[in-house]
């Protein structure tokens, strides 16, 4: 995808659309950005006024346009309803993928997941709990039938934010992880509707209330990013400032292909990659593993 500027409305404004462009326009000043250099915009304000022209801009443009409620965190995207030109075909390619290859393709991502897990802690000071994560990878069968991914999980989670910590709990800690994921899930929705797929039709996740259980799937190695930006910047307070970090989280730079890109891009790489492997265009092996630490 060609954008790369993910971009955070925080304070009431207009924002309208002009000649390419998203207009921002405030009591004090007007500034604007031209649409081909957006991957998304985040409204982290309930006192934004937003033109239907520029949401049907955006949409065109392939933008992944994202609504806070009053406590700034994220409750609904906007995305278009046709993301490819041959979009009836990537459906039809999609319903017909066979178990065999869905199950490879899961079999990967947990295994990339949980290879990031253990980064994380090597990286954070708990290198024998990262030591053990390693030794799981290598057991997650085709499909993850023994469930590996939860058994990682748990050891993971409670070595990194301490052994009473519980994901189940509504506490700040837990509410700046899933505004992270929230984030993650945005970018994600936004690669797959681009390329002309479902977002709800999954590989391993399948509710029949999810409307983004592919989503979900593609964007389980990159949850360990999420809980080492947290790790690294929450003090206690779940705070606008934090937020905004999560939301810039898209433009740090990561390892991959033998070089240094951006989040959002590798993302968007990584998603092309299980397409084809899913469809056949590529080895489950051949898809490239990237760095989050």
């Amino acid at each position: 995808m060609s954008g790369f500027r993910n971009i955070v409305i925080a304070n009431p404004c207009k924002l309208q659309y002009k000649g390419g462009y998203m207009v921002v326009r405030r009591e004090d000043d007007t500034t604007k950005v031209h649409l081909s250099e957006i991957s998304s915009v985040v409204l982290q304000s309930n006192q934004v006024f937003v033109s239907a022209y520029l949401l049907s801009e955006l949409a065109k443009a392939k933008v992944a346009f994202v609504v806070s409620d009053e406590k700034c965190d994220p409750v609904g995207q906007y995305l278009p309803l046709y993301g490819a030109h041959n979009t009836s075909k990537r459906i039809s390619e999609q319903l017909d993928w066979g178990e065999p290859v869905k199950k490879r393709v899961w079999q990967r991502i947990v295994r990339d997941k949980i290879a990031h897990q253990a980064d994380v802690l090597h990286a954070r000071a708990r290198e024998e709990q990262g030591r053990m994560l390693r030794n799981i990878v290598a057991e997650v069968r085709s499909g993850d039938t023994t469930n590996r991914e939860g058994h990682a999980a748990r050891l993971y989670f409670s070595s990194l934010f301490g052994p009473s910590f519980s994901r189940d709990e509504d506490t700040s800690l837990n509410a700046a992880l899933n505004y992270g994921y929230a984030v993650l899930l945005s970018s994600v929705n936004r690669e797959i509707v681009a390329r002309g797929y479902l977002t709800q039709v999954g590989i391993c996740h399948r509710n029949e209330f999810n409307q983004f259980n592919l989503s979900c799937d593609f964007m389980e190695p990159f949850r360990p990013l999420v809980d080492r930006v947290v790790f690294d910047n929450f003090d206690g307070d779940f705070t606008k400032e934090t937020k905004l970090i999560l939301v810039d989280m898209l433009n740090q730079g990561i390892a991959y292909r033998g070089g240094t890109y951006r989040v959002g891009s590798v993302i968007s790489l990584y998603v092309a990659d299980c397409f084809k492997a899913l469809s056949r265009r590529l080895s489950v092996d051949e898809i490239e593993s990237f760095d989050v630490v």
